[in-house]
């Protein structure tokens, strides 16, 4: 028990200071190369004009770097490797016990952590640099949703296929079978989780955020004794607490899509993870929107504006996503980061406990 939280601790203290290293660094090439949007402003899903978004935002987006989620996949990527190779060159048993990369349980996460970084990286040069492609944010939404669904697809038909998973858990051992619906459900959710990725909008909003969250999914790993996936999550809890050292207002970078896009979609494929898979029979799909309660907030008032636009011709947020309405209603960033903070680790701890003791 003792040596598995050590498991947990280590890896996520040494993840922090592996982004702590390798920020200056990294810093030091962003701005060097200018690795920021050259002009101010956005438009919104539907190709409109944002001019309460453009008006809040214009001195931020300017002179600021993209591409920040570089220090959390890549302090997540040299911390499992340096466990990893070191199990190998000196075969102990507590480097092997530290080695928490394993096939049946980090090797599906990482991956998507990994492909996630890729794409979205791809899409914040892009965002810098211009293309073809580019629409005032990289990849247009159908190209992101796309690649996300594929991600969510691929990762479906594994569970489905290779760890004969086609159930939901529910609480006490029960669980809700949803046979081969259970590949369209597992891609829906993780594109949900996506669109989410939106609150990515105020400096340290999403690194305090997304801690609180695999942080309570590292929790519930490790009561179902995943002790691996708890490790995982911890380590990512770690790089996050050092991008979050240096995007605290004022930002030094933004996380922007190579850190979103990873994020969201591996809590969603880490949520899977501590659902029916576990050997324990858990349920950390059924949690899942408590947890990420802002993520769904912030898609719901997203949907709410598109509609309320569409059918009834007005707004009914003064911007969207909600993190931005508190601003445009005069709340200092700051204030609506602090504030998201809170309402993400009471319910994360909300959620976990109600996966731990069902």
């Amino acid at each position: 028990m003792i040596l598995d939280l050590v498991k947990l601790f280590i890896p996520s203290a040494i993840a922090f200071g592996v982004g702590i290293a390798i920020t200056p660094i990294l810093t030091h090439y962003l701005y060097k190369h200018e690795m920021w949007k050259k002009k101010a402003g956005k438009v919104d899903m539907t190709g409109g004009a944002t001019p309460i978004f453009n008006e809040l935002h214009k001195e931020r987006e300017v002179g600021t770097p993209r591409m920040g989620g570089i220090v959390i996949w890549g302090s997540v990527l040299i911390t499992i490797a340096v466990f990893w190779i070191a199990a190998r060159i000196f075969p102990l048993t507590l480097t092997e016990k530290f080695d928490f990369l394993s096939r049946s349980q980090t090797f599906i996460p990482l991956f998507t952590l990994l492909f996630g970084a890729i794409v979205g990286l791809y899409d914040d040069y892009l965002e810098i640099k211009g293309s073809k492609d580019y629409i005032a944010g990289g990849l247009s939404l159908k190209k992101r949703l796309l690649v996300v669904g594929s991600i969510g697809f691929i990762c479906a038909t594994w569970f489905y296929f290779e760890l004969g998973i086609s159930t939901i858990g529910l609480p006490f051992g029960n669980s809700i079978p949803l046979g081969y619906l259970f590949i369209p459900f597992f891609t829906l959710v993780i594109a949900a989780l996506y669109s989410g990725g939106v609150i990515d909008g105020i400096d340290g909003l999403a690194g305090g955020v997304f801690a609180s969250m695999f942080a309570a999914y590292g929790g519930i790993a490790f009561y179902q004794n995943q002790i691996d996936l708890a490790a995982f999550c911890a380590v990512v809890v770690g790089a996050i607490l050092a991008f979050l050292w240096f995007n605290i207002p004022p930002a030094r970078f933004y996380m922007s899509e190579t850190g979103s896009m990873s994020l969201t979609v591996t809590l969603g494929i880490v949520a899977f993870m501590t659902d029916s898979v576990s050997k324990t029979g858990g349920y950390g799909v059924l949690v899942l929107p408590i947890i990420a309660l802002p993520l769904v907030v912030t898609t719901l008032s997203v949907i709410i504006q598109i509609l309320s636009k569409k059918f009834r011709g007005k707004k009914v947020f003064l911007v969207a996503p909600l993190h931005h309405h508190f601003e445009a209603l005069g709340w200092p960033a700051y204030k609506v980061t602090m504030r998201y903070w809170v309402i993400t680790i009471v319910f994360a701890a909300l959620g976990m406990i109600l996966a731990v003791v069902g």
